[in-house]
């Protein structure tokens, strides 16, 4: 059995002939309906009663046009576009291929070939993804979205700073919010805790892939696991990072929201620092969540206490590995750090030790749970060696010396490796207040460049009684 794939118009014309060979149609009345000349109808009969039903498809069906452009013209055009306008719109490739090259085409033209060439993608192909609402989780605190938000919340009245949202999934509560200087590690570590200690452990928390959360450069090397990430698998918490800012949109449209009514109530209130917001935020977490928080589907709360052996205090530490030397130091951020000799660090040469860096600035030495006592030489901080300095040349040592104080030493920079201290109350490592300016080069201080005068000629060395330097004498 044969199939054929006919037009509505060519249905019609078959439907027409059949009648016409039926004799219930006359050859004039079928013309007038065909809109046909009566030649042509006969030809068409002809060709039905030969072939049957499939002599009246259309013969150039399946085959180019007749006023297609050439192959070779559509390679020219393509190879332009590939050499010179890669990332034009057919719009704009044609009026460039128009005024640089001579080619006149179409636009729509331009376009299909392009989509051909897979360098341009139909209105179908280039509509957004579509992301799909999902529902609400059940309980409370079995996932809890995070995100940080930058903005002027104090608008003209303070700098520019961010806010920490932790925002149930299941009923829309705002659960914390803290006002910090930037979106880094200590401060996660530090809203976390506050978090934990307020509602408990959540099953999950659902963020973005900020480097606080997710280690994307991990390597084979450690373990992939942040500092964070490694707190909160130790108190048993799950990060899951979402795959797009629509994913945790949750979060996303609370800080929309916040960046409306939270700056204006703010506003109200005169507040223009960090410390002034986060002693308002628990008041105004109160009134949103009031307003805006929907009642969990299972009335169940899933935060989890701590259990009696989880120290969150212990935990909430941006730690690494130092290996300890024979003379009982170790070295960490450019610092070395000397154990006080006793019964414990005596036995600790050659092994590994913890150095554990709190949020607040402090930092312990720990081996096998146990802190060690330490003192600090800071390599960043050593006075240089007094020189010996020739009377004669004083003057020149102390303009170089009033020349590089001037300067900011080049060497004044940490490891390219240390976290974000700018949330801590105190810290050693603490950042400069001047800024670091290039490196100094000794050797071109004090030193005047001696410009070159023009060249003596023969006569003037002579009269100047050089005249074995001539270079005329020298020559004879």
């Amino acid at each position: 059995m044969t199939v054929v794939s006919m037009s509505q118009g060519e249905l019609s014309r078959y439907d027409t002939l059949q009648r016409v060979e039926r004799g219930d149609l006359r050859i004039d009345d079928a013309a007038m309906v065909l809109g046909l000349g009566r030649r042509q109808v006969f030809r068409l009969l002809d060709r039905m009663r030969a072939v049957g039903a499939e002599g009246l498809v259309s013969q150039k069906r399946g085959r180019p046009s007749n006023r297609r452009y050439s192959d070779a013209f559509r390679d020219r055009v393509i190879v332009l576009m590939r050499e010179h306008y890669a990332g034009f719109g057919p719009t704009l490739a044609r009026e460039y291929l128009d005024e640089r090259h001579g080619i006149r085409v179409a636009s729509e033209t331009l376009r299909q070939m392009m989509i051909a060439a897979g360098l341009w993608q139909d209105r179908e192909a280039r509509r957004p993804r579509p992301y799909q609402p999902r529902y609400r989780r059940d309980c409370r605190g079995e996932l809890v979205q995070v995100d940080g938000s930058k903005h002027w919340w104090f608008e003209d009245r303070g700098p520019q700073c961010t806010l920490l949202v932790y925002i149930d999934d299941a009923t829309s509560e705002l659960m914390h919010l803290e006002m910090v200087e930037s979106e880094s590690t200590f401060s996660y570590m530090r809203a976390t805790r506050t978090y934990i200690e307020r509602h408990g452990k959540p099953v999950a928390l659902y963020s973005d892939k900020h480097s606080a959360f997710r280690n994307n450069n991990a390597t084979a090397d450690g373990d992939g696991m942040t500092h964070l990430g490694r707190a909160l698998h130790a108190l048993n918490v799950e990060i899951i990072c979402a795959n797009s800012p629509q994913a945790k949109g949750r979060v996303e449209r609370a800080n929309a929201t916040l960046q409306d009514r939270l700056v204006k109530a703010m506003r109200l209130e005169g507040i223009s620092s960090i410390e002034q917001a986060n002693a308002f935020l628990p008041s105004y977490m109160a009134r949103h969540n009031h307003r805006f928080a929907k009642p969990a589907f299972d009335p169940r709360d899933l935060h989890r206490p701590l259990a009696p052996h989880e120290n969150i205090e212990a935990e909430m530490v941006w730690r690494e590995e130092r290996t300890v030397t024979a003379s009982l130091t170790l070295h960490y951020n450019k610092a070395m750090f000397i154990l006080e000799p006793n019964r414990v660090s005596s036995a600790l040469a050659r092994k590994r030790v913890q150095i554990c860096e709190y949020p607040d600035g402090r930092i312990e030495i720990r081996h096998e749970g146990n802190a060690l006592p330490y003192r600090v030489f800071d390599k960043m901080r050593q006075v240089n060696q007094a020189a010996i300095v020739d009377n004669k040349h004083l003057d020149a040592a102390l303009e170089m010396a009033r020349m590089i104080q001037q300067t900011t030493p080049h060497h004044r920079k940490r490891n390219n490796s240390e976290p974000s201290r700018s949330s801590q109350s105190f810290s050693m490592f603490a950042a400069t207040t001047t800024s670091t300016a290039a490196k100094v080069d000794g050797r071109t201080l004090c030193k005047p460049k001696l410009n070159r005068g023009p060249r003596l000629s023969d006569e003037e060395i002579v009269a100047r009684g050089f005249a074995e330097y001539a270079p005329s004498s020298i020559s004879s």
